[in-house]
Formats: C-alpha cells, structure tokens, sequence
C-alpha cells in the first residue's frame, strides 16, 4: 500500500536520499521555507550533511535504517536518480514518496524512458535495444553509423556510453560499455543541447522556467545559458514537451527534460533524456529567477502552491570543476556573480565542486 501525500505544515520534516550537492541545495532551499531536513546517504563524507537537522549515514537496502528514516520525516524525495527504485518503493508504504517511484523506476533505464516519451507522440532520436554483440550488429543496420551506444542503467555525465563510428569494431564498443543491456542511439547533427527545468505541483499545476541552452565539455556540463538562442517557436514547444511529460507521469515535483535542437528542416526539438529531479542546468535559477528550482521542488513535495518564475534577466552558470574551484575568490568581486561552493572535502579531476551564477540587466 502506497502512502498518500498531503500538503505539509511549516515545521515538517522532509527526507532526501541522497547527500551531494543537490541534496545541499534543496535542504538550504527547504529551510528557507521552514522545513527540516533528514538526509539519508552512505557516503560520511556527504556534502548535504553540514546542512541539515539530522542524518542516517547508511546503505540504501538497510532497511532497518530505512525504517528509522522514514519514522522521523513527513515525506520523502531525492536528490538522484541512482538512488535504488526498491529503496523508494519500499519508503513509499512508510511516507509519501515524491516523484512516484514507479517514475524513477521508467528513468533509469533508458530504453523504458525512450519508449515511455515516444508514446506519447514525442520525438526522439532512433533508438534500438541491444542485448548482446548480435543485437548490437543488428541495431547498427537499422540505426546506422555514427550512433552512441549507451547502457540502459546508471550512466551520466557521458559515463556507460560510446560513439560508434564508420570503420568502429562494433565488438571493441560493446566491451567498453562492460558488455551489459543497453541502447542504440542515432547521432543527432544538432545545433543546440537545451533543457527545461519543469515543476508540477501536488494539485496538478504545471510551471516551467526559461529554455536554456548548455554547453558540455568532456561530457560534463560547463556553461548554461538563459534564455536559449532558438527561435521563440521552439522554446515555446520545448516547453510544451517538458509539461506534457510531466502531466502523462502525474509527476510530483522538480524534473529536466533534456532535448537537442536540430535547426535544418525548419527546426525542430528532440528529447534525449529526463532526470527526474533538480538539475544542473537549473543551477542559474538561485539568482536568476525569482523562485529557485529547489524552492519550486520544495514546494511541490510540500503540497504547497508553486511559484510563477519570473526571470530577472540574461542568466548564465559555469560549474567549477575540480581544481577550478581553487580560482573561486575571483569571481567574488565580479559585478552580477553569485558563487556557490558545495563544501566537498576531496578535489578530483571532473568532480562538480561547485557553481558561479551570473546575471545580467542588459
């Protein structure tokens, strides 16, 4: 039996799985409000921890530590979507659990979400499931060449995924990516990458910020910029697309729709990959909206009503990573900067440690 969720007073606890830095962002946000937060993560070395009322240093199948989890909060969320579809489902006959974690559960896997979105009518790069070397050989002569082959569980920041060109041993690909179940993507010649960061709120409104446009380097993303430079027509169904994904879910709360657009053909979107969750690429909304993307995902769970965004100009973030968080007194007197450092201990090559926001009146 699931537990049903209910708008939540001030001094309510909310639960996050998850300690790093989008755990951080939605407990500061959440405290903004009055609520109190309890994180629940493995790792001692959480940068959420420092902020928060309580936590459970713990493995997320602990399930006595779950249950002493889900008896100290009011309701339940996440802050990625790693966190195991069991954990979640078991919490939810505890707690309400927000998003639903039969969501989460059609996220992780790429080829359920690949399906999930095109039967909604919504275009998506051609994809094929690959199960073995054999269907991977298959999959190339239907997709064909270049294409990225990506596995279906626990991938990010261009982690569990490989372009397969003209001329590429398809045999040297499938060992790369571990040999396990994954899908075939066409390469998409686009001009953009772009992103809509989308709430839906507990009584089914629907708000969404600006179109915005990153930038990734080394499959990490660097720079987002607000609002996108895509013509008003594709901004406007981008955004679209986001709310009706979000509307077929009945999802509750903050997600990212990711989308390329390809600008030949007169224009148009398509939709890489949903996380089900607040996103980097909604980082700029700390200071460059009047509701952050960690307050309007508070709220949401919260049952509370959802903020109309109102950008308050020309926006851009670059995230910090690794030894560039060293250089962050810089941008400390620079007109229009807002810095935010996530307090990890340990520095190393391609790890997010933190983000500048910057705003511009022009």
């Amino acid at each position: 039996m699931i537990v049903a969720p209910r708008p939540l007073g001030a001094d309510a606890t909310i639960g996050i799985l998850g300690g790093g830095q989008l755990g951080r962002m939605l407990a500061l946000a959440a405290a903004r409000l009055g609520f109190k937060c309890h994180v629940l993560c493995p790792d001692p070395q959480s940068c959420a921890f420092d902020v928060v009322r309580r936590v459970t240093e713990a493995d997320y199948t602990d399930k006595e530590a779950l249950d002493r989890f889900a008896n100290d909060v009011d309701v339940v969320t996440y802050e990625f979507e790693n966190v195991p579809a069991e954990t979640a489902t078991f919490l939810s006959a505890r707690r309400p659990v927000l998003p639903d974690p039969k969501i989460l559960a059609t996220t992780q896997d790429r080829l359920l979400e690949k399906t999930f979105v095109t039967s909604l009518g919504i275009a998506v790069a051609p994809f094929a499931a690959v199960d073995d070397l054999a269907g991977l050989e298959a999959a190339l002569a239907s997709v064909g060449r270049p294409a990225v082959l990506k596995t279906r569980r626990f991938g990010y920041d261009g982690k569990g995924q490989v372009t397969i060109r003209a001329g590429d041993d398809p045999a040297v690909a499938w060992a790369e990516i571990g040999e396990q179940p994954a899908i075939l993507e066409a390469f998409v010649p686009f001009e953009r990458e772009v992103s809509v960061v989308v709430a839906r709120g507990l009584d089914g409104t629907v708000q969404s910020f600006d179109l915005c446009e990153n930038e990734h380097r080394d499959h990490i993303l660097k720079v987002t910029r607000v609002p996108a430079a895509v013509p008003a027509a594709i901004a406007d169904t981008a955004r679209a697309i986001a709310g009706r994904i979000a509307e077929a879910f009945g999802y509750v709360g903050v997600m990212a729709v990711e989308m390329f657009w390809v600008a030949e053909g007169g224009g148009r979107v398509l939709v890489n990959e949903i996380a089900p969750r607040v996103h980097n690429s909604g980082h700029w909304t700390q200071d460059g909206c009047t509701v952050s993307q960690f307050e309007q995902h508070i709220r949401a769970v919260a049952g509370w009503p959802l903020a109309v965004p109102v950008r308050h100009g020309r926006a851009e973030m670059l995230n910090l990573i690794g030894a560039e968080v060293h250089d962050h007194k810089a941008w400390l007197s620079v007109p229009g900067a807002s810095v935010h450092l996530y307090g990890k201990p340990v520095v190393r090559p391609g790890r997010k440690m933190g983000h500048v926001n910057r705003v511009f009146r022009d």
